[in-house]
């Protein structure tokens, strides 16, 4: 049987949730559609799901259309768990873009549009809600084509749009005498065989080439077939079914192959076990395989991990898995890895590591007990909310050991942290108030060394010398070796690299240090009294000295932005935009209504969408993406240093150090 992971993404309160629940009562999955209101939805499991009505976290369902199975995902809208999202365009064949045809293409759609499209992932787009008052598919379509994809066909036409007589009709060349040329057009755009066909005048082109085509040029993310429909009555739906089993492309891999797999997803079991979420690309996998787990850390080392499956479950029904052998294209949830990530790969390692798709969270905040006897729950529940959410990246409070550091994309993902930890773990919180997350970036160059006197007293028993510089924009952090590979064990040499990407997440200002050049000047050791320790307790005192002579310049978030205003409003917009002290470009008309474009710090981009439905009466529109860093004006903003032992402190830093060396 062929397979088809296919995910649905919209926009928030778009109908995404409701067309997962109608396409599962479709295929005879369920008997009786849920309701988002009413929280009876197969996909939204959780209990804050269900009380909120948003999806918070993504969810597997299965179904058959046919000789075809679907692994239908659903996942989060809200901008706040956009890393869900990234999670899910790892592992998916194709995709539904669920548009409402009252609100048409809102901001988040447009962000996960991009995405599909950088990714060349193949769209079907459902215009849904066509029977609800306001509903305008005819606007809606063009504003699809002018604001998602030049490349957007419409498959189906609607009748009585925004009463409950709405109806959609399929399109084609037996119902619109006009089908067949604009589909050929835009289909000859695109390939240049299809475009000689098209022109050639002693044969017209049929039904079933024009189809071919478009399922061709589909499956390469070339074009984009639209839908309209109501996911609540189930109109158009047939429409949609036919475009999933005949557009999408679907995968029968090889069972031969070795064992590829990625894990997108972790939950926890009844009794707080690990349950891997994985999407198989090759192979099998069976209860009771050893399986070996490759990781990429932040520094872009990879690390195995080695485990067993004690138990596993393919999706086979609905959200229900069964016992099986999980086969290429399938999603299997797997017990027994107990070390297991989001994002690590199963098996066979081919390939760079996944990339990322969104920007990492700009945002910050202290999550502290309102307890003080329940610090170390919370530090439990924490560190399992980060196995399921690395993005979070979880770390110990610089100022207080109750306390905890996780990173956030906005405040509705805080809420419902504070939420989960009461509900899930019965640990009540207390958040400090959210701030901006910088980044350093060396200005200049700089050089230290601590070297090993064997006829005097030595702190550390090693020689590291090390030189400072910028790197890049984008290179991260380099480490270079000027020195022979093996004037050091390999023992020596990773414990001093380990210890220079440790040591840079904080900077002289407390921030994490990006695109910086370290290289490795000077080695010396005295055998064997020299130990791994002695490497890496000296090396950040080194790399301080170094980076100190080089300096630091702290950098904010910025993001670029996108606003229409009506032309009424533009003057009190421009003038709170030059308070808040973003960069607008030049406003350009369209209609009663102007566009305007440009950057501001990222910190100001939630504070402003609240501000939008006041300054334009409800009628701007406002779409930010995070767009780099740029240097900080004024004083740097300084964020606190970890506990324990601060290398740009010398005499406190060997105070601490020389009890474990």
């Amino acid at each position: 049987m062929n397979k088809l992971n296919l995910g649905i993404l919209a926009h928030v309160d778009a109908g995404k949730t409701s067309l997962t629940e109608r396409l599962l009562h479709h295929a005879g999955v369920i008997d009786e559609v849920g309701s988002v209101d009413a929280g009876t939805t197969q996909t939204d499991s959780m209990e804050l799901e269900r009380q909120r009505g948003i999806t918070i976290r993504s969810a597997v369902a299965t179904f058959v259309l046919d000789d075809l199975k679907v692994n239908l995902i659903d996942t989060p809208g809200h901008s706040d768990f956009i890393s869900e999202v990234e999670r899910a365009l790892g592992v998916l064949d194709g995709a539904i873009l669920v548009v409402s045809a009252v609100e048409g293409v809102q901001p988040q759609t447009r962000i996960l549009m991009r995405t599909l499209r950088r990714l060349d992932i193949p769209t079907l787009v459902f215009v849904n809600k066509i029977d609800r008052g306001g509903a305008r598919p005819d606007g809606v379509l063009c504003e699809i084509r002018e604001r998602l994809t030049p490349a957007a066909v419409a498959l189906s036409a609607v009748t009585d749009a925004g009463t409950p007589r709405a109806r959609a009709t399929a399109l084609g060349p037996g119902t619109d005498p006009r089908f067949a040329v604009r589909v050929g057009e835009l289909l000859a755009d695109h390939d240049d065989a299809f475009l000689a066909a098209y022109l050639y005048e002693d044969r017209v082109l049929t039904g079933k080439e024009y189809a071919a085509e478009l399922a061709a040029q589909t499956a390469r993310a070339l074009v984009h077939p639209v839908f309209f429909g109501s996911a609540l009555t189930g109109e158009g739906l047939d429409h949609l079914v036919c475009g999933i089993r005949e557009l999408l492309p679907s995968v029968r891999g090889s069972r031969d192959a070795p064992l590829r797999a990625t894990v997108f997803k972790v939950d926890r079991g009844a009794h707080g076990e690990a349950v891997a979420y994985l999407r198989m690309v090759s192979g099998t996998l069976e209860n009771r395989d050893p399986v070996t787990l490759h990781r990429v850390d932040h520094t872009g080392r990879v690390t195995e991990h080695t485990g067993r499956i004690t138990a596993l479950r393919v999706f086979e029904h609905g959200p229900a898995a069964d016992p099986s052998l999980a086969t290429a294209g399938d999603i299997a949830r797997a017990w027994g890895l107990k070390d297991v990530r989001v994002g690590d790969r199963a098996g066979q390692l081919d390939g760079p590591p996944p990339r990322n798709f969104f920007a990492p969270p700009s945002l910050e905040t202290v999550i502290r007990p309102e307890r003080p006897a329940d610090a170390g729950r919370l530090h439990t529940a924490l560190r399992m909310l980060d196995e399921q959410d690395p993005s979070i990246d979880l770390r110990q409070d610089e100022e207080n050991a109750a306390g905890a550091v996780v990173r956030l994309y906005g405040e509705v993902q805080k809420e419902i942290l504070g939420s989960t930890l009461a509900a899930s773990f019965g640990v009540r919180v207390r958040f400090d108030p959210t701030r901006t997350v910088c980044i350093e970036k060396p200005v200049g160059t700089g050089e230290a060394l601590i070297e090993l006197d064997t006829r005097t007293h030595n702190y550390f028993w090693a020689t590291v010398g090390l030189n400072v510089g910028p790197a890049e924009p984008g290179a991260g952090i380099t480490f270079r070796l000027a020195v022979e590979l093996g004037s050091l064990p390999p023992a020596f040499h990773k414990a001093i690299e380990e210890s220079v990407h440790t040591t840079l997440r904080h900077g002289l200002f407390g921030w994490q240090v990006t695109d910086c050049a370290v290289t490795l000047t000077r080695t010396g050791f005295a055998s064997p009294v020299s130990a791994a320790d002695d490497f890496r307790a000296a090396t950040p005192l080194v790399l301080m000295d170094a980076l100190r002579q080089a300096g630091t310049e702290v950098h904010e978030p910025v993001s670029s932005f996108e606003l229409e205003v009506p032309g009424t409003r533009i003057g009190l917009v421009l003038a709170k935009l030059a308070e808040l002290g973003a960069t607008p470009g030049v406003p350009t008309a369209e209609g009663d209504v102007f566009r305007l474009e440009g950057t501001m710090p990222t910190s100001l981009v939630h504070d402003f969408r609240r501000r939008v439905p006041g300054l334009t009466q409800g009628e701007g529109v406002f779409l930010a993406e995070h767009r780099g860093y740029r240097p900080a004006a004024g004083q740097p903003p300084v964020r606190p240093r970890p506990a324990g032992p601060d290398p740009l402190n010398r005499d406190e830093y060997l105070l601490h150090v020389l009890k474990r060396v």
